[in-house]
């Protein structure tokens, strides 16, 4: 039976009142339109790498296992917030080249924005997720549990860095070769320690010779 801190592969779809919105599989991807590289999630259970109200499905389950999940908002995404409605001169969406149009959806600073109205020159425009407030469904099936530690230490540094950096590991310790990663690393290494039981480390500058 599976537990905190494995590794897994699974496969999902997931739908808000009945209609696709996230999925690893590709032929539904592609007759959404999805272009992204769509494949299967591993995720290490219990460590905050998928919505918790998945996530707390996991343990005890078998390789293999199909199921599906019903998630309350509060489960899922939480509820919409009336202070994430907020009004934006004209000025912030024309300083970075940007039309609203209502109806319309936008990235902006790192979040998903709905415009909502546009009137002269202010935006009324929500912050709130676009799943917020709504209850989902999920189909799941378990593929794998992973095993490897290369596996493993890639799938951590694809979800927690957004890229990957070179590394080896020697006995327990993973040793990474840049000196870029040692500031993220500083952040996470105990998490990693707990998820891994491996110890996480950069290798030393080397002096230059003259």
């Amino acid at each position: 039976m599976l537990k905190k801190n494995d590794f897994i592969e699974i496969e999902f779809t997931g739908k808000a009142n009945g209609e696709i919105f996230d999925t690893t599989d590709k032929e539904k991807a592609k007759s959404l339109g999805i272009q992204a590289d769509v494949k299967p999630m591993i995720i290490s259970i219990g460590n905050d790498m998928i919505l918790k109200g998945l996530d707390e499905t996991f343990e005890k389950k078998e390789i293999g296992t199909k199921y599906s999940v019903h998630l309350t908002s509060d489960q899922a995404f939480g509820p919409r917030k009336g202070d994430l409605i907020k009004t934006i001169p004209m000025k912030v969406f024309r300083q970075q080249n940007i039309q609203p149009i209502p109806g319309a959806t936008l990235q902006m600073d790192q979040y998903i924005v709905k415009i909502l109205s546009v009137s002269g020159g202010r935006v009324m425009a929500d912050f709130n997720n676009p799943l917020s407030g709504k209850e989902l469904d999920y189909d799941i099936k378990i593929t794998k549990e992973i095993t490897d530690n290369n596996e493993k230490i890639n799938a951590l540094m694809d979800f927690f860095f957004k890229q990957r950096f070179e590394f080896e590991i020697k006995e327990k310790k993973v040793i990474f070769k840049k000196q870029e990663i040692k500031p993220l690393l500083e952040m996470m290494n105990q998490k990693f320690k707990e998820m891994t039981g491996l110890e996480f480390e950069v290798a030393e500058e080397k002096e230059d010779k003259k």
